[in-house]
């Protein structure tokens, strides 16, 4: 979640404040990976455009994403019924096949973007992708494993980013004790030393299909007087000794 809130409104990683804004994601390839980012940013409460060749794919998580598109990316003339200029990302998550990544990457490259990430498999993939001018190219199965090595090293830890060696966001979930506390109350940054960056909370919205999701959001800029409720999840700033502390009492 940390990673999603830091860069879902396409700021860069050491940016701890910012707005949270509802964006606009096309993602092509409905394999595990594409189809497991397109849920996520949907049930965060983003429209989603969903892209697969294969009807099976698109089948299985139509009722998961906002709109979900049988198209196939490698053809020049189906791709021109995206909406790309409209869209603030277009992730190819093509994985299974670097050739059609590649020529799909190509030809959302020539629809200008307003930002493109790609999904690279291997060195050679991320080579050419790179050779090409992509800025952005992620390596979803190697991101996975760091942060579930990390996850399972700091085991009270829901997520965390890395922001320089000594410091890292943090996604906890808040102990009992502080439940019904303010934020002033719970002097962090007096007892810890540690800033609370914002509060994720689950909350009810619409998309524009009119379907009402339970998704998390963040409540924006925390002031003393905030409660601090049953179920939040406290995003905060911090070197890891002090976690540990605040964590362990």
């Amino acid at each position: 979640m940390i990673r999603e809130l830091i860069n879902r409104a396409g700021f860069p990683a050491n940016s701890l404040v910012h707005q949270m804004t509802i964006m606009k994601f096309i993602i092509i390839g409905m394999g595990n990976f594409g189809a497991a980012l397109a849920i996520k940013l949907t049930e965060m409460g983003h429209e989603v455009i969903g892209v697969d060749k294969r009807p099976e794919k698109t089948e299985a998580v139509k009722d998961r994403v906002t709109f979900t598109i049988n198209l196939d990316s490698t053809n020049p003339l189906a791709v021109k019924n995206l909406p790309v200029e409209e869209t603030d990302v277009v992730i190819v998550a093509i994985g299974e096949d670097e050739g059609n990544s590649i020529l799909t990457t190509a030809l959302m490259k020539q629809n200008r973007p307003k930002r493109l990430i790609s999904r690279a498999i291997n060195v050679l993939h991320h080579n050419v992708l790179e050779a090409m001018g992509v800025d952005e190219i992620v390596h979803p199965e190697e991101e996975a494993a760091y942060r579930l090595a990390k996850r399972l090293e700091l085991h009270q830890i829901i997520d965390s980013f890395e922001i320089s060696e000594k410091y890292s966001i943090y996604e906890v979930a808040i102990p009992k004790e502080l439940v019904g506390k303010t934020v002033g109350e719970s002097k962090f940054r007096q007892h810890f030393s540690m800033n609370i960056i914002t509060i994720i909370r689950r909350i009810k919205r619409k998309n524009i299909l009119g379907i009402t999701r339970e998704v998390n959001d963040a409540i924006g800029v925390i002031a003393p007087d905030t409660l601090l409720q049953e179920g939040d999840l406290l995003v905060v700033f911090s070197k890891k000794e002090d976690l540990d502390r605040f964590l362990n009492g």
